[in-house]
């Protein structure tokens, strides 16, 4: 922050020492440590509530995040999904009707004739 090399400090303390002489130089310098170290307190203070306050927007963040997700997880059932789905293209698509031409199979008691399928079967 400031670039004080120990020239510029040796500067400082000789005009320090004739500008405000022997006798209270030593008072001076001890107010002058005290409030340096007052301010880095404060400094530190409000470092720390900064912090802190980050810290509570990230966790309300990450609370929200977590209830998103849990409201998802519990909607989310894929068989459920997936009967809804197949409900829906079944009613979507209609069932073409059933013609007189076409042949039906038989089931597996029925006998095959020929009369079902208007053929001539000579064995």
């Amino acid at each position: 922050m400031f670039d004080v090399g120990w020239g510029e400090l040796l500067v400082i303390g000789i005009v320090a020492l004739v500008v405000i002489g022997p006798k209270e130089l030593p008072g001076v310098v001890r107010t002058i440590g005290q409030s340096i170290a007052k301010l880095r307190r404060m400094a530190s203070e409000f470092q720390h509530q900064f912090n802190e306050a980050m810290r509570e927007a990230e966790l309300s963040d990450l609370k929200k995040d977590a209830e998103k997700m849990l409201e998802g997880t519990i909607s989310f059932n894929p068989i459920e999904k997936a009967s809804e789905e197949i409900k829906k293209a079944v009613e979507s698509s209609p069932v073409p009707p059933i013609s007189a031409d076409v042949p039906v199979p038989p089931s597996d008691g029925e006998k095959l004739s020929d009369e079902k399928f208007g053929e001539d079967r000579k064995a």
